[in-house]
């Protein structure tokens, strides 16, 4: 079997990036949507490729989505770790990794998608509530579930509280999902 080489797409913090690479994964490449974000600083200390593709250099989202998915080929990834981006990724991108985009969400799926799935399971009064990583497809939060891990709702929870034990199962949970799909 051919040996995965795993592109990371953030857009912030990049603290589930420095799970993966804590991990040993073969990371290469790590793009985000934005500019100076912190998880382009931990790239840059791990030694990995890195770059941004803010929306406003290109034409729209299609084409920024093109240019991206490019840069990782040129990286050599074949497989795309969604790790805190938080953009939609466009058939231009998706197209180019069919079936190699994986993505982690702080809800159990498909309960609570969205970027606001923290606030949105507290509002809701659930008992619980969880990590997920799944493909990514065209929709929000909408591909297959690859795996998911249950998390209580505490008494007295806000969303900083409940996110803090969400993202340390997700710190957990992605690394090993994507040491299974790269066969490490």
């Amino acid at each position: 079997m051919e040996r995965q080489v795993i592109g990371v797409l953030v857009s912030g913090s990049g603290s589930n990036l420095q799970a993966l690479l804590d991990a040993g994964l073969p990371v290469s490449a790590v793009a985000a949507n934005l500019e100076g974000v912190p998880a382009l600083e931990r790239a840059a200390r791990a030694g990995v490729a890195h770059a941004a593709f803010p929306l406003d250099a290109h034409v729209d989202r299609a084409a920024r989505d093109l240019a991206m998915a490019d840069w990782l080929v040129a990286q050599g990834v074949t497989l795309v770790v969604c790790a805190g981006y938080m953009h939609l990724l466009t058939p231009a991108f998706l197209d180019r990794f069919p079936g190699r985009v994986v993505n982690v969400h702080p809800a159990l799926l498909p309960s609570f998608p969205g970027a606001h799935a923290v606030a949105d399971a507290l509002a809701a009064g659930v008992a619980q509530t969880g990590a997920t990583v799944h493909l990514v497809d065209a929709g929000v939060d909408t591909g297959p579930v690859i795996r998911q891990e249950p998390v209580p709702v505490l008494p007295g929870d806000t969303p900083e509280t409940l996110h803090a034990r969400i993202r340390a199962v997700e710190q957990r949970l992605l690394p090993q999902v994507v040491k299974e799909l790269v066969g490490a």
